[in-house]
């Protein structure tokens, strides 16, 4: 942890403990308190990451307040230790302090009542006004900085947990923000390349409509802000890649993310899917409400399983399953980043999604020219034999560029077997005839 990060910290925990005694204090003594007793909101080394969240938010004493109360039973457990006190007329904990016992951590967690305890006491007025603090539109959800857990089926709003979130919580310890690691709770993964655009062989047409892609992670700002589109406009960006496999729709998802200094996550739909009613559902809403407020490009490959065309509802799996489409179609328009989608066929994705976005970009089968290119750009001319014929190679066959990878995987390791450093005809044409018969063709 950086000084100045830490510092921060520690001046805002501390701020906390003075509020937190002066909350107890009036609570036993039945006085009224005000926030302002226990001295204001503590000034923030210069470059902190607290300190640079509460300026760009203006956070005031209440939020801030809320804010140190979610990370304290991280960063400082023993502080809510207090709250567990027992009241002796009823023989059990005080209603108004809210918290909850964990499973593992043996310290106090707080919820939301914990806060409206804290930051407004016994004034109701303030206590209502609290509540706004939760609201989507607030900058604690829309940063994903912390949120109120839902309370069971009717218990009080306020009864939800005080959760701070994994990002929140590694950005003002270190100043860096985490990246998600793949689990159940994350069903995505961070996708990269060592190729760079020089690698990417595509028609001129399809690069002009990728370079549009670029453009408005470039420029979507400016277009929204200046050029005063935001009426008009939603800040997010919908594009769906279609045609054949291996033609470099992954690869260009990653590219435009490398170009734009933006992640790309690819969402693994064999965790994403499920067959119990609503999983589906949660499972995508933890990747966006992850990726809400960050510059993220989500990518979801093979998209058909997700997006599928929605058909007549019969019965009740039917009429789930529409549910879904329709509920994913939401997620995907209200997402403010940019969303892409990869199929091999346009036709299997359901029209209300192809209304909705803003490219429909086409990866054709690359053109003999196109294909000299790709054998050329995977193959050195030094592990080449006398007899190799690239050329005729690419004019005679028709393959993706994936396939193509193929072939020469599959020769290089044959030549590599007979303990050769270079490649002979014979061993492409093999390779050839192997990924042919994999798609039914033959040489």
């Amino acid at each position: 942890m950086d000084q100045q990060h830490a510092e921060a910290l520690t001046l805002e925990l501390d701020w906390l403990q003075r509020l937190l005694d002066l909350r107890l204090e009036q609570h036993f003594q039945q006085r009224p308190a005000e926030l302002a007793e226990a001295g204001a909101p503590p000034r923030l080394p210069a470059g902190s990451a607290l300190g640079g969240l509460v300026e760009r938010f203006s956070l005031g004493p209440r939020e801030r307040a809320v804010l140190a109360l979610a990370l304290a039973p991280h960063l400082r457990p023993a502080m809510l230790d207090l709250l567990f006190m027992r009241n002796q007329n009823l023989d059990r904990g005080f209603t108004e302090f809210g918290g909850l016992k964990a499973q593992g951590h043996g310290g106090f967690l707080p919820t939301g009542e914990t806060a409206a305890f804290l930051a407004a006491g016994e004034d109701l007025g303030a206590r209502i006004a609290l509540l706004a603090l939760f609201d989507a539109g607030h900058a604690f959800a829309r940063e994903n900085l912390l949120s109120l857990e839902a309370p069971a089926a009717g218990e009080p709003q306020l009864s939800g947990a005080l959760l701070p979130s994994a990002e929140a919580l590694q950005r003002l310890a270190s100043g860096e923000a985490r990246k998600p690691d793949f689990s159940a709770q994350f069903p995505a993964k961070l996708i990269t390349s060592p190729l760079n655009w020089d690698d990417l062989v595509l028609a001129p047409e399809v690069m002009d409509e990728v370079q549009q892609l670029c453009a408005w992670m470039r420029e979507g700002e400016t277009l929204l802000r200046d050029w005063g589109l935001a009426r008009s406009l939603k800040p997010g960006y919908r594009a769906l890649f279609h045609g054949p496999p291996g033609t470099g729709k992954t690869l260009t998802a990653t590219l435009i993310g490398q170009a734009a200094r933006a992640d790309v996550y690819r969402i693994d739909l064999s965790m994403v899917v499920s067959k119990y009613i609503g999983e589906t559902e949660k499972n995508l809403a933890r990747v966006f409400d992850q990726a809400q407020s960050r510059r993220w490009i989500l990518f979801f490959d093979e998209a058909d399983a997700l997006f599928g065309k929605r058909g007549p509802a019969n019965n009740a799996n039917d009429h789930h399953a529409n549910q879904e489409i329709a509920y994913l179609l939401q997620r995907v328009e209200d997402f403010p980043g940019m969303v892409i989608l990869a199929s091999n066929l346009r036709s299997n994705i359901d029209e209300a999604f192809s209304r909705r976005f803003q490219s429909m970009v086409y990866f054709p089968l690359p053109d003999a020219e196109q294909r000299l290119r790709l054998w050329r750009g995977m193959l050195a001319a030094e592990h080449l034999d006398a007899d190799v014929d690239l050329a005729g190679l690419a004019e005679r066959h028709e393959l993706s560029g994936g396939a193509i990878a193929n072939v020469i995987r599959h020769a290089a390791l044959k030549a590599l077997r007979d303990g050769r450093s270079r490649l002979r005809g014979a061993e492409l044409r093999a390779g050839l005839a192997r990924e042919l018969r994999k798609e039914g063709r033959t040489l």
